[in-house]
């Protein structure tokens, strides 16, 4: 089997990309673009590990090759039937042996040029981890710095449109990134499957150009920033994006309106800020909930909680915000991306000068 094997960095030389692992690991994460085809399902490889602990590794071993038989025949008769006689498939399973083995050389005896990943999954990984160690310091950025409700993604998105580079680490982790930031009936995605499509966006940077990312701290939601990404951006130049009181409350009321569709839900996130505030004032926002006084909730909100947080933790992570460059922004107004035009000139102009 060893001149079946391929290294990672051979991807590009292949037709198709297959994924034998069962749903669950795929679904954690896999190679962009792989299929899944897995030959044994969740159920049955639970019921392979089992029997090798308990009964025993022949028994599993025997067990085990009649159902990866039967799933690749089952492949063979559908998801496979059409592919063409000189296609060249690379096949991976968890560690590069018997599952990604087994559907190789079936592959290879009806004559396709079928190889199999050597190290499998966890050698991409590997290169996934050490990737996100040394890709991030490749490029500058610019880290909108901000209260909450003042737009900032509103302006890294209108600032995409505008033509910059922008990294949205918020829609790659489906978080907004506070405690109401979970995004209704989007989980987020697992850390490794973070991390696969973080690399992904790294890699289509141009290292000339800078790269605006809005300011986070290390975890977004149940997602963790490779610590070269965070140490790199903290570092970085700021823009710090201001925004009238009143403009805050009702960009706050629009982006967190399908909070209001779940009032219980609502309050539980809230009670969770018992400690930081006291109970008194936790159960007075719980009150403007259940009157339906969503305004008078997102002023209370900017004023008790999100400003003072704010204050407390952007100068200890941002080195560069005493010398950020404001900006203005009116988050609500239809113009976003004329506004965000007209920052990039004048961060261009600024660049000349000096």
């Amino acid at each position: 089997m060893k001149n079946l094997l391929v290294p990672l960095d051979r991807l590009a030389d292949f037709d198709e990309i297959i994924d034998v692992r069962t749903p669950l690991e795929f679904t954690d994460d896999h190679i962009p673009g792989a299929l899944n085809a897995p030959v044994l399902s969740n159920e049955e490889r639970v019921r392979i590990g089992t029997m090798y602990k308990q009964v025993s590794p022949f028994e599993a071993a025997r067990v085990g090759a009649a159902l990866v038989a039967r799933n690749i025949a089952q492949y063979l008769d559908t998801v496979f039937a059409a592919r063409p006689r000189n296609w060249r498939p690379l096949i991976y399973c968890w560690r590069g042996g018997t599952r990604s083995g087994s559907m190789t050389t079936m592959f290879n005896m009806i004559g396709w040029q079928a190889r199999q990943l050597e190290g499998g999954y966890k050698t991409y990984r590997r290169a996934t981890i050490e990737t996100l160690e040394r890709l991030p310091g490749a490029f500058r950025y610019i880290a909108l710095t901000g209260p909450t409700g003042s737009g900032k993604t509103r302006l890294l998105h209108a600032l995409s449109v505008a033509g910059a580079q922008t990294l949205d680490l918020e829609q790659l982790a489906a978080h907004r990134g506070s405690l109401l930031g979970a995004l209704p009936g989007e989980p987020q995605p697992s850390q490794k499957w973070f991390d696969t499509l973080l690399v992904g966006a790294l890699r289509g940077f141009d290292p000339a150009r800078p790269v605006f990312v809005e300011a986070e701290s290390r975890r977004i939601g149940a997602v963790a920033l490779p610590l070269a990404l965070v140490d790199t951006f903290h570092r970085g130049d700021c823009i710090q994006v201001e925004a009238s009181r009143d403009d805050r409350a009702a960009f706050l009321l629009h982006d967190y309106a399908h909070l209001f569709h779940d009032p219980d839900l609502f309050k539980q996130q809230l009670s969770k800020l018992i400690g930081l505030h006291s109970r008194e004032r936790v159960h007075n926002w719980h009150k403007l909930i259940d009157e339906n006084r969503g305004p008078e909730l997102a002023r209370e909100l900017i004023d008790q909680h999100y400003d003072p947080a704010y204050t407390r933790s952007s100068g200890a992570h941002f080195t560069e915000l005493p010398r950020a460059t404001r900006v203005l922004f009116r988050p609500n107004d239809a113009d976003v991306v004329e506004q965000a035009r007209a920052l990039l000139a004048q961060i261009e102009t600024s660049a000349s000068a000096a």
